[in-house]
């Protein structure tokens, strides 16, 4: 009995250096990057809050930075987005640069920077984050309460950090003009400020933040210059 009490004992052992070999191995590959799922709408739009549902749903998950922009061409039809920016449409007309497109529309939702999909279709946005997905080689983005430090190999071409602010709750607007009209619309993660911090060349460089509004929660974006692929980002 003695025996068998001593290869069971030795055996347990090699079963809790394996299993610590395994954790420490887990461990050393770092968080999964931040996917990065923007979405271009409008209250305007009446495709649209299909497209926000989709998008809120996302938002739910850790690995995901889910984000919405609201656009402004649709003011002109009869309701005015509460939440659109001109600067939100330069944004979009980046992406259509960046993209190769002749135009823009909504919903349209942009994944990484990479690729772009009809905003309501779920299983496309499933599909272009699995083509698109954000490798763990990127620059490494250490976000604090004050700065952000980037670090990492000079990237092929200048990229730009971006300072994001968003709403982290659902806000129902009530819609009364335009294709919307009577429709109380949820809203979520809604972008409220987007600022360009500067330049990345490569190597380590660190960025101050001012401080946030409350109740909006912070993020940060490493993208190629002129609506180019995103490189990496993280949340607060």
């Amino acid at each position: 009995m003695t025996m068998i009490r001593q290869i069971l004992l030795g055996a347990l052992g090699l079963c809790t250096l394996a299993t610590g070999a395994l954790a420490t191995s887990v461990s050393a590959q770092g968080p999964a990057p931040i996917q990065v799922v923007e979405l271009f709408t409008s209250q305007g739009c009446s495709s649209c809050p299909p497209a926000n549902a989709a998008v809120a749903q996302l938002a739910a998950r850790p690995e995901i930075l889910a984000l919405s922009f609201g656009v402004t061409y649709w003011d002109q039809l009869g309701w005015k987005d509460t939440f659109a920016s001109k600067q939100y449409t330069d944004r979009q007309w980046a992406y259509a640069k960046g993209l190769h497109h002749a135009n823009v529309a909504t919903p349209q939702v942009v994944v990484n920077g990479r690729i772009d999909v009809v905003g309501q279709r779920v299983a496309e946005i499933e599909s272009a984050l699995k083509t698109a997905r954000l490798a763990g080689d990127g620059p490494t983005v250490a976000l604090r309460v004050a700065s952000v430090s980037i670090s990492g190999g000079a990237p092929q071409r200048a990229a730009d950090v971006w300072l994001v602010r968003y709403d982290p709750n659902i806000v129902q607007v009530p819609i009364k003009r335009g294709e919307n009209t009577g429709k109380t619309l949820p809203h979520k993660n809604v972008v409220r400020e987007l600022t360009r911090l500067g330049a990345w060349t490569g190597g380590q460089q660190s960025y101050a933040l001012p401080v946030g509004p409350a109740g909006l929660k912070t993020a940060i974006l490493v993208q190629s210059a002129t609506g180019g692929p995103i490189l990496a980002a993280a949340k607060g």
